[in-house]
């Protein structure tokens, strides 16, 4: 039992000493954390979530969370007496409904700073109206009139760098203004991609229901560990990347073009997928990076 129990202290050492390099790496980067799926609606999962963010905060790391709130706007609007309506996977959102979603996002965000601050980090919770921090312009979806869905066309970012500045742990609910000061919901994959951009972060990652990108989306063994940017756009372009990962593939292409160095999907259903993709050699998702950037590597 003492054996064992020495050889467990031991297997522990070289994990911390596996993470080491990246630790040195990273330190005092800021990583954007795209929130949402599945990790947001299982306890366990949200948990481990937000422990993982945490733990980054205390090794150094800048992390900001951008989170959604999709599956319980919906279960909210549908309480009301409505019925969530969606074209090209986007949420129709007329002033009713801009209504809970607002109220929703806001309830998730304090949700998450209480989470935060329990294990023992500060946390400031704002929406993108707060120090008009995302002006955002009418979207349409194929031409359709969706109602109050914004598209980010500009960032102001200083309120989350006097965040960061002071030791506080930034969570941003999507939501804009237009020039007149309309309230529009923004998905929150363009929200966390705008800020990483404007921040310049060194890491964006995409908490997704999914294990990352495939080659081929019907065989697992298919997924892609590293993808340099120029082959991230091959995929799109050869049309073997379709579905919900297709906007969310351009996203990560717009990040990379505009300075954030590498972005991560990962699956939020595993406990801990920050941790595993972000400090471990192999990682456990799709990591998209720069042409000419590695992993880091460090066998």
């Amino acid at each position: 039992m003492e054996e064992r129990s020495m050889d467990e202290l031991l297997q522990k050492a070289s994990v911390l000493i596996e993470a080491l390099p990246y630790i040195q790496r990273f330190n005092r980067k800021i990583i954007v954390v795209k929130y949402g799926g599945s990790a947001m609606v299982d306890e366990n999962l949200k948990r481990s979530v937000i422990e993982d963010v945490t733990l980054l905060k205390l090794v150094g790391f800048k992390p900001i969370i951008v989170h959604g709130g999709g599956k319980e706007i919906s279960r909210w609007v549908e309480k009301s007496g409505m019925e969530p309506k969606f074209i090209n996977g986007l949420r129709v959102t007329d002033e009713p409904t801009m209504e809970i979603a607002e109220m929703v996002l806001n309830k998730v965000n304090k949700s998450l700073v209480q989470l935060v601050e329990q294990l023992g980090v500060l946390a400031v919770g704002v929406s993108g109206k707060d120090g008009g921090m995302l002006k955002v312009e009418k979207k349409y979806a194929d031409g359709a009139d969706i109602g109050f869905v914004g598209d980010v066309k500009e960032v102001n970012p200083k309120i989350l760098f006097d965040l960061l500045e002071k030791d506080f742990l930034p969570i941003v609910a999507p939501i804009g203004l237009d020039d007149e000061y309309h309230t529009y919901n923004i998905n929150a994959d363009d929200a966390a991609c705008a800020i990483a951009r404007a921040v310049s972060a060194e890491k964006l990652a995409f908490l997704t229901d999914i294990e990352g990108v495939y080659k081929d989306p019907k065989d697992p063994s298919t997924l892609i560990s590293e993808l340099p940017v120029s082959e991230a756009k091959g995929l799109i372009d050869s049309g073997f990347i379709g579905g919900g990962m297709l906007p969310k593939l351009h996203n990560c292409i717009d990040a990379i073009d505009n300075g954030v160095s590498r972005v991560h999907i990962l699956d939020g259903r595993i406990p801990h997928c920050l941790l595993l993709e972000i400090f471990t050699n192999r990682g456990i998702g799709t990591a998209i990076l720069g042409d000419k950037e590695t992993k880091y590597y460090h066998e």
